[in-house]
């Protein structure tokens, strides 16, 4: 594959979006010569070194259709004056730049969908924007050759909608050993605590009700790591409630920072609601952070995070939404120590199975017919 250049798009900050980092990384494994695009948020942190090459774009617009549209030119220009033997596109919102150029320079295409883009919640309500979206993706889905998203249920309704054959690559972590350096807790390190993480916190996720049930739960705190569209009310929510000792907050982080955070935690959170098909099928990659890094799981019931939590009986499910129907979960948990240790015990069966090295087998059969 040496000599072969890949060009991979995605919107987001390339500081935490470990997908496409991991995508990257195995790509430059089999010798393709990679470049990774994304962007440069003014909040976003230095850039980690990484084996591939890194470009980020510095955007005159950071949200809205103005960003959209300005990404989706900028990155148009700069796939027409660079080489590429196979373009990667990674979700919707960099899709029609890519297969334009695709066109246009007959490069071969690969698409990756990190979820099912027109049922996120932030479009339902906003019907000129979820057209535009959809009809994009009618346009150029079923024209696609190499596709790939992150589960079955995503997949299968794309097969559905498009007849396209659509493969299946989890959004797994490196198998890694767990890293026990001590990073700085925003209080008393001697207590336990509960964690809910996330780059991306936002509507419906589930973490206002997280924080609320924190009222009822007591000598645990809950620390909340990340960044997202409901950060500021979920400080709001805090404030008003008074929780400030006993809800905490970090920004969001390297993913190698993070991880070493997350495996001191006894019980890792994951509540996203049905409310939308985005969300009733989503499986969080923090559900395999969690797992990675040996701490049970407790989740809202839905169908790609219920299997795997089934399967490998790593963790509950909260019985709905109310705080006081989570903390009462939470508490019958914590009193039940040698159920939390069995849990803890399967972490790591489910890691040796859902791990990077074995869940980007096809993304590398894919690119060697390519």
């Amino acid at each position: 594959m040496k000599n072969k250049k890949v060009i991979i798009s995605v919107t987001s900050d390339l500081v935490t979006d470990q997908r496409v980092h991991k995508t990257a990384q195995v790509l430059h494994n089999e010798g393709f010569d990679v470049t990774l695009i994304g962007r440069k948020l003014n909040s976003s942190a230095e850039m980690p070194k990484r084996d591939y090459k890194v470009v980020r774009m510095s955007l005159p617009f950071e949200k809205g259709p103005q960003f959209y549209a300005s990404y989706n030119f900028y990155l148009f220009l700069y796939l027409l004056f660079h080489k590429a033997n196979i373009l990667h596109s990674n979700d919707l919102d960099t899709l029609l730049a890519n297969f334009l150029i695709s066109k246009i320079k007959k490069t071969n295409l690969v698409y990756d969908s990190h979820e099912y883009f027109t049922g996120v919640p932030e479009i339902q309500n906003r019907k000129f924007v979820k057209w535009a979206w959809t009809s994009i993706e009618k346009f150029i889905f079923p024209k696609l050759k190499h596709v790939y998203t992150v589960n079955e249920s995503i997949a299968n309704i794309y097969q559905q909608l498009y007849n396209v054959n659509v493969g299946v690559v989890r959004n797994v972590p490196f198998l890694y050993k767990i890293d026990n350096q001590n990073n700085s807790l925003p209080f008393d390190a001697s207590y336990p605590y509960l964690i809910f993480q996330g780059a991306a916190l936002n509507v419906d996720r589930g973490a206002e009700e997280a924080i609320l049930s924190m009222q009822w739960i007591e000598n645990v705190k809950l620390l909340i790591i990340g960044g997202g569209d409901v950060i500021g009310n979920l400080h709001q929510i805090v404030k008003d409630y008074k929780l400030e000792d006993k809800v905490y907050f970090l920004p969001k982080m390297p993913h190698e920072q993070l991880k070493s955070y997350t495996s001191k935690a006894i019980l890792g959170f994951s509540f996203d609601k049905s409310s939308n098909e985005n969300y009733k099928y989503s499986l969080p990659n923090k559900v395999f952070d969690y797992l990675h890094a040996g701490i049970p799981v407790l989740a809202s019931e839905v169908i790609e995070v219920a299997r795997v939590i089934k399967k490998y009986k790593v963790g509950d499910f909260i019985p709905n939404h109310e705080p006081k129907a989570i903390a009462d979960k939470i508490n019958e948990i914590l009193a039940n120590q040698e159920q939390i240790s069995t849990w803890k015990n399967n972490t790591l069966l489910a890691s040796q199975e859902c791990n990077w090295q074995k869940e980007s087998e096809l993304i590398v059969k894919i690119y060697k017919k390519l």
